[in-house]
């Protein structure tokens, strides 16, 4: 087993390497008529392609993306979609040096242990460059969203620069497009701008928590215990590079609440049942409520830094190691978009696997 595939009705297969010629995604079970173009896609990878400000890695790269199956005259066919999005800017003789060197915090160790070979440039599969296939691939997913339920909004931003947070009190929504981080906090926005110059200049780099929302989420997507939503966005989340926790709602500080705090206590509106709070994340029980679902994953610092680190090399001597090359001083930046394709793909095929359980039947209230 690869294990390069994941979803369940809607499934996505990534493939290529950072140095290679291409990269790209394949995906399967998007449902057929659904208007999709090139240029939809293109806006959302626009989002994540580096060298967009002095804030990420300066490898400059068009992520121009390619459809080469799967949708005929601007409609998917219901047949796979072959996404390809091509590299054009490698430096690979800037990964020559740690060819047979372990970096720490890299995947170098364990590639090697697990497969006896590994790619060297730029960190091949386990490079950041895979999540650009992710994005292709979540923006095919927001396509069929906007036709099976068009009323979903998906919108990521971050929270938190390694210790400094934002302070909700001042979150505008407004503000996320703003500025180079997705922050909804423009204070913070420019606190962590003078941050990160000093790590930049340093040669160091920093952590990110990053928020995901979808709002208009219809109750009753998921499955109890082994279909859970949640437990489908905690993996997809994790799954993407560098990330190292994944909370649902409330998340780690859920044990710090008591029940009468945590409970999310309902009331009869307008329009069906309704929430005064939201600990749970929009999701009870692994199916959704019809909350806002919120998702927070926690990215860790780059492992690509100037500042020399203990390591050993493939025949076990010691040395010390400095990745030389273009990288994020905090990739929790570009994390975003990311975020917010694994959602609108787990969020898809959930719809899809409750219109072929029930067929859209809901128990009624009131």
């Amino acid at each position: 087993m690869s294990l390069n595939t994941f979803g369940h009705l809607f499934r996505v297969t990534t493939w290529g390497e950072s140095h290679g010629p291409a990269l790209g995604a394949t995906v399967d079970g998007c449902p057929p008529g659904v208007e999709i173009e090139a240029a939809q896609l293109q806006h959302w990878l626009d989002r994540r392609k580096p060298g967009q400000n002095k804030y990420t890695t300066q490898r400059r790269e068009a992520d121009e993306v390619t459809i080469m199956s799967g949708v005929y005259e601007g409609r998917s066919t219901g047949t796979p979609i072959q996404l390809m999005i091509e590299n054009t800017d490698q430096r690979s003789k800037d990964y020559g040096e740690i060819a047979k060197t372990f970096r720490p915090g890299h995947a170098d160790i364990t590639y090697w242990q697990k497969y006896g070979i590994r790619d060297p440039r730029g960190g091949g599969r386990s490079s950041a460059r895979e999540t650009a296939a992710r994005v292709a691939a979540g923006g095919v997913a927001r396509a069929a969203l906007g036709l099976l339920a068009p009323q979903i909004k998906i919108t990521g931003y971050m929270v938190q620069m390694g210790p400094r947070g934002i302070d909700r009190r001042r979150f505008d929504w407004d503000e996320i497009e703003r500025n180079p981080f997705w922050s909804p906090d423009a204070t913070a926005a420019s606190d962590w701008a003078d941050y990160l110059d000093e790590l930049r200049k340093s040669g160091n780099s920093v952590g990110a928590v990053i928020e995901v929302v979808a709002s208009g989420v219809p109750a009753g997507l998921g499955a109890p215990i082994y279909g859970k939503l949640d437990s489908d966005l905690a993996a997809a989340m994790m799954s993407i590079n560098a990330v190292k926790g994944v909370e649902i709602g409330e998340g780690m500080n859920s044990a710090a609440l008591t029940g009468v705090e945590n409970a999310d206590e309902i009331e009869m509106g307008n329009d069906g049942p309704r929430f005064l709070s939201n600990h749970a994340g929009g999701i009870l029980g692994g199916i959704s409520s019809g909350q806002d679902v919120v998702v927070r994953f926690a990215v860790k610092p780059t492992s690509s830094i100037l500042s020399p680190r203990r390591s050993i090399t493939l025949d076990g001597d010691a040395t010390e190691v400095v990745t030389k090359g273009r990288h994020d001083p905090c990739v929790g930046i570009r994390a975003v978009p990311v975020g917010e394709a694994m959602m609108a793909c787990v969020i898809l095929d959930h719809l899809l696997l409750d219109r072929g359980q029930t067929g859209g039947v809901r128990g009624q209230i009131g």
